[in-house]
């Protein structure tokens, strides 16, 4: 009898993960079905967009929808601005959020963690809110219509950035710390020798999250710059949608272009941006 009760469990058990797991990959499917299209649109010719049924696989393969991007709008030099303005904006986040999360987790001063719940605040404010006063100062100190307005507030940090430092740096044991200070380590040398080299995936998550954040990052373009030679790859595929008529195969060809880039860092970066959310979260996997 109990032999067949642990059989009849264990095949209630495999029902249940064979439910699961195909609702899983139909839910999977769905959530694919947009992306598929993309990709299947920006190969396709502007009277195949839109033939019912639908036509997932093109009998051609023509690259004449990218070459087309190209030529209708500058966006190469587009896709130069973004890299730009994607890359210096994340080293900015890196290098601003891991030294204040640092300071707020590990060292000790006058209304640390008041400062720390100030920061935190901030989060529940709107970017609309702060977007004129914020233009406002740009404007005065001559930074529209230049991207040092996009690139230098976030060498100021951020929110999300600090506190996803923090909540790592605590997590990491002080003996660490102690006995690099036996040793007579300062705490510059306790920072760059000890806390970095340990915080690798925490930093990477910090740098994946944030690049992929100012690589799509469409309406800051849009406020502080004028010159289309300044403007990038987010703002070049709005322009592909017209007021009386959208090419969706050039448009879908430009999206495409777009994601493969934070695509390519996901990809390479998932097995550190999961451990460094996990851990930063307190999650135990």
């Amino acid at each position: 009898m109990a032999t067949e009760s642990i059989a009849k469990l264990d095949r209630s058990k495999i029902l249940v993960n064979i439910a699961v797991y195909g609702l899983l990959i139909v839910a999977a499917i769905i959530m694919m079905l947009p992306m598929m299209w993309m990709v299947s649109t920006a190969f396709k010719k502007y009277r195949d967009t839109f033939l019912i049924p639908p036509m997932w696989i093109p009998p051609y393969f023509s690259l004449q929808n990218f070459t087309n991007v190209f030529e209708i709008v500058p966006f190469a030099n587009m896709m130069f601005n973004s890299l730009k303005v994607a890359i210096l904006s994340t080293l900015g986040q890196v290098i601003s959020c891991t030294m204040a999360g640092y300071a707020i987790a590990r060292m000790k001063f006058f209304a640390r963690n008041t400062i720390f719940l100030v920061i935190l605040a901030t989060m529940m404010v709107p970017y609309q809110v702060v977007m004129i006063p914020i233009f406002i100062i740009m404007k005065n100190i001559g930074w529209v219509n230049s991207h040092n307005a996009l690139i230098f507030p976030s060498f100021l940090g951020g929110a999300f950035g600090i506190f996803l430092m923090r909540q790592y740096f605590m997590t990491l044991p002080n003996e660490l710390e102690d006995a690099a200070r036996v040793d007579g380590a300062n705490p510059w040398q306790i920072f760059w020798e000890i806390i970095l080299p340990n915080s690798k995936p925490a930093l990477i998550a910090l740098a994946t999250l944030s690049f992929t954040n100012y690589w799509n990052d469409l309406l800051s373009p849009l406020i502080y710059l004028n010159k289309m030679e300044l403007m990038t790859m987010p703002v070049g595929i709005s322009l592909f949608k017209g007021m009386h008529g959208t090419e969706w195969n050039l448009l879908m060809a430009a999206a495409l272009l777009n994601i493969i880039p934070a695509a390519l860092i996901f990809l390479f970066t998932q097995k550190y941006l999961v451990e460094g959310i996990s851990l930063s979260s307190g999650i135990k996997g």
